[in-house]
């Protein structure tokens, strides 16, 4: 009885993202995946610092927080950008609309359609295609768009080829039904679109899943012991918690 009370006690005091992230396997390839629930933690994305310059690096973002007494829990890269690091797609930061949606058809992986938007609102984060998403109008505090989508309603897109050569490490998010859940994942080895998309599909179980970014994809999961470095990025999503030292 006492040890089972210090146990939950021990829970309970823990870092919000004490049990987040782990590792996982699917068909033979390992990944790292990394569960919000948005019912009780806090979701944001981080683009540029109060000055209007560039974050960059998930230590810049976590120096950032420190204003608010605050820390950066977990965080990945989040939706393609030029070499300015402006997102290519639709991008809202505290509920200030930094890019228009882009609808059409275009080059690259972003212009693959059906392309898709990862919205975070107050207790839930869904990803919604893009032309519903246009139908639909979300008020999004945070918002940023990407593409291809992974799995629509269920289904993987339509162009993704059980045989296909194109192999790059990738992350991506998926978000589930009533938007209490949002799962991100980063392959930890080079991936087809086809076997990421099964990931979410036939693995973790959400009806809606959004590619983020391949090649330079890269994750801060403190639990895991795990800051992958590299060149500046734009976009970043993570959740905040609050500091305690």
């Amino acid at each position: 009885m006492i040890r089972a009370a210090l146990l939950a006690l021990i829970a309970w005091t823990a870092p919000a993202w004490a049990a987040t992230c782990e590792n996982v396997r699917h068909d033979g390839t390992g990944y790292t995946i990394c569960e919000v629930d948005l019912t009780t933690e806090d979701l944001r994305l981080f683009l540029y610092d109060e000055a209007g310059d560039v974050l960059g690096q998930f230590g810049a973002v976590d120096r950032s927080l420190r204003a608010e007494d605050k820390t950066l829990g977990f965080a990945m890269n989040a939706g393609m950008y030029h070499d300015n690091r402006a997102p290519v797609g639709h991008y809202v930061e505290d509920g200030t609309e930094l890019m228009r949606v882009i609808p059409n058809a275009g080059p690259g992986n972003f212009g693959l359609l059906p392309n898709g938007v990862f919205c975070i609102r107050p207790g839930r984060a869904d990803v919604i295609e893009t032309l519903r998403f246009q139908r639909e109008a979300p008020a999004c505090a945070y918002a940023t768009q990407s593409g291809p989508m992974l799995v629509i309603d269920g289904d993987l897109h339509p162009r993704f080829l059980p045989d296909s050569t194109s192999r790059y490490v990738r992350n991506g998010v998926g978000t589930s039904a009533d938007g209490t859940r949002a799962v991100f994942a980063i392959s930890n080895t080079t991936v087809t679109f086809h076997q990421f998309g099964r990931l979410f599909r036939d693995h973790l179980k959400l009806p809606n899943a959004l590619f983020l970014d391949g090649n330079i994809s890269r994750l801060y999961a403190p639990d895991l012991n795990r800051s992958d470095i590299g060149f500046a990025m734009g976009p970043i999503v993570g959740t905040v918690t609050d500091r305690t030292d």
